[in-house]
């Protein structure tokens, strides 16, 4: 058994719901976050406030799910990012598990 940890955009909620299905992944929680990224952006620069940093609205999924399941899920992510016309790749880790109750 491992961990798996999604984020992605608001936008693609849906997508990644769907992913999980798909890859048999049917237990799992998710949480709204803020995304940040480092650097100005065409949107920072013309802001009326220029130090104040605006987070994108996110998501993060994350399930115990078994070493399949996950391969299985990574293999769908890699494809729905390959068809992306944003800079915003659902993004996706792996942490093992040593011990659980």
């Amino acid at each position: 058994m491992k961990l798996v940890i999604v984020t992605a955009v608001e936008q693609f909620q849906n997508e990644v719901l769907k992913l999980f299905k798909k890859a048999n992944i049917e237990n799992f929680s998710s949480s709204d976050i803020d995304g940040y990224k480092n650097g100005a952006s065409i949107l920072t620069a013309s802001s009326w406030f220029v130090g104040e940093k605006t987070g994108n609205e996110s998501r993060l999924f994350f399930s115990f799910t078994e070493d399949d399941h996950i391969e299985v899920l990574f293999q769908y992510i890699e494809e729905f990012n390959s068809n992306l016309e944003t800079n915003n790749p659902i993004k996706a880790v792996v942490v093992p598990i040593e011990k659980f109750i």
